[in-house]
């Protein structure tokens, strides 16, 4: 197959014609190969406009997802960004190719472990993957330029809140268990502001100011 050719398609087809025009965030998703990023079996769909299961419950979001998301956190190159939920690590190296610095935090160390191989094979130095409950961020690494939550979330976690920059902006899929909104937060003088985009549906957000195990497995 040709993937490149995929890609092109998947740019042109699927984020394009729904609003996606930050040249950047485009080229990002033209350059890095979705497809290394799901199981062998499956690599024929990695282009297609769906999410797509990587184990443990977890998926890789939809290509417009992740650019949706991506654009609006509005990244300058410069960055110092928190992921939360590595998962597959697509989104994760899409971060990489438009910010300084990415860390990212995944829950499930079978996940982390393949995500961090595929770092390594793609050649992405500016990548720190951690092992832990996302809801806590990262405080020894703290502040962050940016922070993105791709997990549905009650609310934006507090400590996300503390260990945004002045100035910082978090992307996070906000509501219930089963659908939320794609909501972007700026951080001025210490207060949040909120803004509502798409309304979208992600796996929850687990931990200490998430979802409780119990409740996800309900």
């Amino acid at each position: 197959m040709d993937f490149k050719e995929l890609r092109e398609l998947m740019v042109k087809t699927q984020l394009i014609p729904r609003g996606i025009k930050g040249e950047r965030v485009l080229d990002a998703m033209r350059k890095v190969p979705r497809h290394l990023f799901v199981d062998d079996f499956i690599q024929h769909k990695a282009y297609d406009d769906m999410a797509i299961p990587i184990g443990d419950g977890q998926t890789i979001s939809q290509p417009y997802m992740v650019a949706i998301m991506t654009e609006l956190l509005e990244l300058k190159g410069n960055e110092k960004v928190l992921e939360i939920g590595t998962g597959s690590g697509y989104q994760t190296a899409i971060l990489a190719e438009l910010a300084r610095e990415v860390y990212t935090l995944e829950r499930f160390s079978s996940l982390a472990d393949r995500a961090k191989e595929r770092f390594i094979s793609l050649g992405y130095t500016n990548i720190k993957i951690r092992v832990g409950d996302g809801t806590l961020g990262l405080p020894e690494a703290a502040p962050f330029d940016r922070i993105l939550i791709t997990a549905g979330t009650p609310k934006i976690p507090a400590p996300h809140v503390e260990q945004l920059s002045e100035g910082g902006i978090i992307v996070a899929p906000v509501g219930d268990r089963f659908s939320q909104i794609l909501i972007k937060a700026k951080k001025e003088n210490g207060e949040i502001t909120e803004e509502y985009h798409t309304p979208c549906v992600f796996v929850p957000l687990v931990g200490k100011y998430g979802w409780r195990e119990s409740e996800n497995s309900e």
